[in-house]
Parts: structure tokens; sequence; C-alpha cells
């Protein structure tokens, strides 16, 4: 498999991998901004986008994907900032393939395993999928991921990011849906790595609880650490402008 991608600008390259049912263009209001010093690739993830479905899928395969696509692209050297699931792949990565690596972000992202009753949701999800197909799904599972106070105010990008998550194949959903279920626990990678380590943390974030992170934050040799007040699990949404300075702070820290 090769990884659709788009790719803008010269200079440290910068990976950027998205969440849970959502694609490349998660990214987009920040390319052009992040372009003008960096080499900045945004990636689909396997299953999403303009990928094939896939009916199979784990988190140390999506990270093995993602380190073929950085071979054909001639990237020996990376900063990589994985937002949720991406987040998952970037431990992934990390564990397997460190000497890519220069920093990494996990971007309201958790190195901690589901617990019992995540688990537990996680297969209730994908029933529901299976037995109500996407539309359905996005109708409930979207706005929860923003901060209530400004889900009116960012109506339109929640309405969009609704439509994108209807048109993802129920097949890649309900086989990413298990792979988070199933991903192993990697405070271990955030204990030994060498390279510095970006927590984006929303303080009321309820896909990844501020407690969650705290536990890890502190973890790494070099870590940096942005807390978003009033923001939930969709930061570059929320808060455009914070993220893009910090993405371009620590891509810049990380050169």
């Amino acid at each position: 498999m090769s990884l659709t991608f788009f790719e803008k600008g010269t200079g440290t390259p910068l990976i950027l991998l998205h969440g849970f049912c959502e694609n490349k263009t998660i990214w987009n209001p920040f390319i052009d901004s992040l372009a003008k010093d960096f080499r900045v690739v945004s990636f689909d993830l396997p299953g999403f986008g303009e990928n094939k479905p896939v009916k199979e899928i784990t988190i140390e395969q999506a990270a093995d994907e993602v380190a073929d696509a950085l071979k054909l692209l001639k990237i020996e050297k990376c900063v990589m900032v994985g937002h949720s699931l991406g987040g998952y792949v970037s431990l992934a990565f990390a564990e397997k393939y460190a000497q890519y690596l220069l920093g990494f972000g996990l971007f309201h992202s958790s190195a901690l395993e589901d617990d019992e009753e995540k688990k537990n949701t996680r297969n209730k999800t994908a029933d529901f999928i299976k037995r109500n197909g996407m539309r359905l799904f996005s109708q409930s599972f979207v706005e929860p991921l923003f901060f209530p106070k400004y889900r009116q105010y960012l109506k339109e990008p929640i309405e969009k990011l609704k439509e994108e998550v209807a048109q993802c194949s129920a097949d890649s959903v309900v086989a990413y849906t298990y792979a988070m279920r199933d991903r192993k626990e990697r405070i271990e990678v955030l204990k030994s790595v060498q390279v510095p380590v970006l927590f984006v943390v929303g303080k009321n974030d309820q896909a990844v609880p501020l407690e969650a992170s705290l536990k890890q934050c502190y973890l790494p040799k070099n870590a940096l650490v942005q807390f978003l007040d009033e923001t939930a699990h969709m930061g570059m949404i929320e808060r455009p402008d914070e993220t893009y300075k910090i993405i371009k702070y620590f891509t810049t820290y990380c050169s």
C-alpha cells in the first residue's frame, strides 16, 4: 500500500497524522503557513481519505505504512505530530522507527491503553456502525468532541466534519475501532525516547481526559506541554491560532 498524502514546502520534514474518522485535510488550515518554514507532509492513514478501505488493521501496521511512505519520499529525519489515533500511530512509530524522529507530538492523544470501560465502549461503537452505518454514527460522534460552550459558534466546521465522518468506509472505521481497543500501552516509549515529545492537552477533553495526560507528560526526558483551556478533543478547530504556533515552535525546537 502507498499512502495518499499532501506535501508542500521545504526544510525540516513535518509529518502530520490525522485522527479517527478524519483525513489529511484536517490540517489544511495550517499547511500554507507551516510550509513557509518546513516540508509539510499530511498523510491519509490506511483506510481513510483517498486510500482504499481496510477490513483489518493494527496500530503497528499503520505505523509500518507511514514508515514505508517516508522511505518512498526519501525522508530520513522528521518531526511527527499525530492527533488522537494519529498519536497512537506516532507512538508505535517511535517504538519501532525511532531513528527517523527528531521529535514527535501527541495532539490530544495518549500512551495509555484502553481500560475495560473504554474497551466496552469501542465494542458498542463497532456494533452500532455495523447495524446503522456511518451517517447515523456521525450524528452522535462528532459534537461531543468539541467544548460545549463553542459548539454553536463552530457549527459550520462541526457540520463539515459530520459529513466527512459519514463518508468514511464503515469497514475501515470498525477495523480501527478494534485496533484502538486492542492497542498496547506505550508508557515505556515515553520514558525511553531520546527526542523531544510534545503534548497538546485539551483541559475539557472527554476522549483523552486531563488526568490521563497528567500521568504521562512528565515521563519523557524532554517534554513540551501545552494545556488548552475551554478546549475538548479538536484543538486544531477549537484553537487554530494556538495550534499553528505550538506546532511551528515545536518543529523549530526539534530541528
